[in-house]
């Protein structure tokens, strides 16, 4: 199995989780500290997704080598293949959004729950709301460009079999 393959399939694995989490686990804990467990999910699932359209890539010297770190993966994302294979935009900046959430949680020296919402306080104070339905919408838009990088990743899927 090709590393961009096993990367789709990890991909697959950690959104699972994340939905597993967010609509069968949270309704019935109730524990909003468990919305920050299905973020890190949601963002190993697409970092994996862009992991796997960038090893093909790769494979195909289409692009040329990169970091084997986010923000190498990330650069080399968005200045070669977003353009040139038609990704949407949406994806891009979802995954920028998802990344600074867990950034910002790293780096937070508050964070609390309130109704239904997990808030992240900068050491300014600027609060970084997360909720249930964002969550949701994170979860669909994740299913979806998993889908894109599996139709890029197998267009010459023939070869591999």
């Amino acid at each position: 199995m090709e590393q961009f393959q096993q990367e789709i399939e990890n991909a697959r694995q950690k959104l699972k989780i994340a939905d597993h989490m967010i609509f069968m686990t949270y309704p019935l804990v109730k524990d909003n500290r468990l919305l920050l467990s299905v973020i890190q999910n949601l963002f190993l699932s697409l970092s994996s997704s862009m992991s796997a359209i960038l090893y093909y890539e790769r494979m195909f010297k289409k692009i040329p080598s990169f970091n084997d770190n986010f923000d190498a993966k990330f650069t080399a994302f968005r200045t070669n293949c977003v353009e040139r294979l038609k990704i949407d935009e949406k994806f891009v900046k979802m995954i920028s959004d998802i990344r600074d959430i867990i950034v910002e949680h790293k780096k937070s020296p508050v964070e609390f729950t309130r109704q239904n919402k997990f808030i992240i306080c900068s050491g300014s104070y600027r609060m970084r709301t997360i909720t249930v339905d964002e969550i949701k919408k994170y979860i669909s838009e994740t299913r979806l460009f998993i889908q894109e990088a599996n139709n890029i990743v197998s267009r010459n899927g023939r070869i591999f079999a």
